[in-house]
């Protein structure tokens, strides 16, 4: 299974894509997890990695030359592949967790992320998963993604959202576009919720626009304390709440929860 997980900037994606993937692998799981959020530099550190892995923008050499190296051989020029076939120096593993990146903006006037758009979706279109192997994807925060067809081989949309309302009409927006291009599994993640109120009210606020709420993270202390040095604790409360989210995610999607 695919997962993409979406939302508006600051939401904690990464935060949320990192929990999962550790739970996925307690689990028993083979994780890839796909970078694809061209800004954000830090998940290789909160996945426990001590370097980035090479960006797969190098494997097709650069932005400016990505459409004719894709039709070079190389593995995305393939009609599809499997995670083995991904070569060793653009992909990290520790111990059944794998990470790979699609690729940064790092200079001034570099041009648009466009071309990293693209090579996401030829990626995400082209790869081929076993049954207990799932694909994390970290997207760029909003939604032009869906513009660029990024999602259109994903299975599952998580929508993390947090309380501030403008987070809840970016969800929205995500949600709409997700089922427009035939994502049947489309959920939300409530994410540093501060209280049990504030929960239900988002909930309901959620529910109201007929997106369905398949759990919540509450704001942890723990969280924040430990992403001061790019990390993610390994237990606590939000472990926890994840491992009631991937339940939800794997029992609905048809797949054995393990563990």
């Amino acid at each position: 299974m695919k997962i993409s997980v979406c939302g508006k900037g600051g939401s904690g994606k990464s935060t949320i894509v990192t929990l999962l993937a550790n739970e996925a692998r307690a689990r028993g799981h083979q994780v890839l997890v796909v970078d694809s959020d061209e800004s954000n530099t830090g998940l290789f550190r909160m996945l426990g990695f001590d370097h980035p892995p090479v960006p797969l923008m190098e494997l097709v050499g650069g932005k400016k030359s990505l459409q004719q190296k894709m039709r070079q051989p190389n593995i995305l020029a393939q009609t599809a592949f499997p995670i083995e076939d991904i070569p060793v120096q653009y992909l990290l593993d520790r111990d059944g967790l794998k990470l790979i990146s699609i690729g940064k903006i790092l200079h001034s006037l570099e041009g648009c992320a466009c071309p990293m758009g693209v090579l996401s979706r030829e990626f995400l279109k082209k790869l081929t998963l076993r049954p207990d192997e799932l694909a994390i994807v970290d997207m760029e925060a909003g939604v032009e993604h869906f513009g660029r067809g990024v999602d259109t081989s994903i299975d599952s949309v998580l929508i993390v959202v947090e309380p501030p309302l403008e987070s809840v009409n970016v969800g929205q927006k995500i949600h709409d576009l997700a089922s427009g291009i035939g994502v049947n599994n489309v959920w939300a993640v409530m994410n540093k919720v501060p209280s049990e109120e504030i929960a239900i009210r988002l909930k309901a606020e959620l529910q109201e626009r007929r997106i369905e709420v398949v759990g919540c993270v509450y704001f942890d202390a723990d969280i924040f304390r430990s992403s001061l040095e790019g990390k993610i604790p390994v237990n606590g409360v939000a472990v926890w709440e994840t491992g009631e989210i991937m339940n939800t995610v794997l029992s609905r999607a048809g797949l054995p929860t393990l563990g």
